[in-house]
């Protein structure tokens, strides 16, 4: 794998938090930022991902209205209450 130079600028704050991560864990700042960032656009790629499978759904009419959320959720408490005597 081929690497690239980027520099970031970074607040004081998680600048020293890198730097003791970085101690710490015996890591270079370099690798636990790219393992950061990395881990970003992981949790960014899935939420695009369902974000659009929502819309497709929505507009395709596969949508739950308000009242009936509402009453699920109800139940779910009450049950759960239930469960806690």
């Amino acid at each position: 794998m081929t690497s690239a130079t980027m520099t970031v600028r970074l607040d004081n704050q998680l600048k020293a938090g890198l730097d003791k991560l970085a101690k710490v864990t015996h890591r270079s700042k370099s690798f636990l930022a790219a393992e950061a960032i990395r881990s970003y656009l992981e949790i960014q790629k899935w939420q695009i991902k369902e974000i659009k499978a929502a819309i497709h759904e929505a507009d395709s009419g596969q949508l739950t209205d308000h009242d009936t959320i509402v009453k699920r959720w109800e139940k779910k408490h009450a049950h759960s209450m239930d469960k806690g005597r």
